[in-house]
């Protein structure tokens, strides 16, 4: 079993890669828009993603029209398609959010932040696409260490985290990883977490009105290292290239699980205001879909 889960891991990995090498032959514009029309039409499908996104609008927004279903099931998968290619267009990528315009009070909370030497945690989700915010920051002189989650293809995540590491340090979830992470705080700089995914250790905490296992970590952390907790989204505006940054006010200090709830709550809205650039397909209501599993067997 081991052997062939490991063959299925490289095969998809030369897959990948071939389509992204493909890709990259092509102009910025034309290659960002054709890898996320390959992931909304091809890829997304035939992986199961539009089953995802749809099992999740399904639980979450059950009463939402048909049209707007196939319309999120496309919208997603194609944010998505745009998001790994950019990762790979690392000057192209960077030279369009070197400039991107920073609105919100958190962005005057990092920038004093940074004159007193003070570190501060970022929080952000699968949304937009999240590196924008990484690469501005590091062009005006901010130093970020990004906590992350590996893929499980270890072929794919070994290419993925070259080309990702050319945005700056990266810090693989763990024992090591988090040690690191904190290293970089002590030293008064910027780390950034993406906790928007299930946890099985995490929070039960809610999302949507539903619970949601959330790993507290970044709350922790602001609370320790005496660093303010701001959420910051990479807003991709209409033409599908360009970002808007918003960085919303910093989390009061309470509780590692009340902050947590706070940024769960913070995330939501923008998610509502732009459902198509989240990634809905995680499974982040493993504790709903349990219950609902159970209810369906009493």
């Amino acid at each position: 079993m081991t052997r062939r889960n490991a063959a299925v891991d490289r095969v998809t990995n030369r897959v990948a890669h071939s389509l992204i090498r493909t890709a990259l032959a092509m102009p910025y514009p034309i290659r960002v828009r054709y890898f996320g029309w390959m992931m909304s039409t091809v890829i997304g499908p035939t992986l199961g993603l539009h089953r995802r996104i749809r099992n999740n609008l399904a639980l979450i927004m059950p009463d939402l029209a048909e049209t707007e279903v196939r319309r999120l099931c496309h919208a997603v998968t194609d944010n998505m398609g745009r998001t790994i290619i950019e990762t790979y267009s690392h000057d192209e990528f960077s030279e369009l959010c070197v400039d991107a315009p920073m609105a919100g009070p958190g962005w005057e909370a990092l920038k004093e932040a940074q004159r007193a030497k003070r570190p501060a945690v970022l929080f952000t989700g699968h949304f937009g696409n999240y590196a924008a915010a990484r690469v501005a920051l590091r062009a005006r002189g901010f130093s970020i260490g990004v906590l992350y989650r590996p893929f499980n293809n270890p072929f794919f995540e070994a290419r993925h985290r070259a080309a990702v590491d050319e945005f700056g340090p990266g810090f693989a979830r763990g024992p090591i990883g988090l040690s690191q992470m904190v290293r970089h705080l002590k030293n008064g700089d910027v780390a950034a977490i993406v906790g928007d995914q299930h946890v099985s250790d995490g929070a039960p905490l809610r999302f949507f009105g539903m619970p949601a296992a959330t790993a507290t970590s970044a709350a922790r952390l602001a609370v320790k290292y005496e660093a303010d907790l701001i959420p910051v989204y990479s807003v991709r505006q209409s033409d599908g290239l360009h970002f808007d940054l918003v960085f919303e006010p910093p989390v009061p200090v309470a509780s590692p699980e009340q902050m947590t709830q706070a940024l769960n709550d913070s995330l939501e809205q923008m998610v509502r205001k732009y459902p198509e650039q989240w990634m809905w397909t995680h499974r982040r209501w493993k504790i709903a879909e349990g219950q609902a599993h159970n209810t369906d067997r009493a």
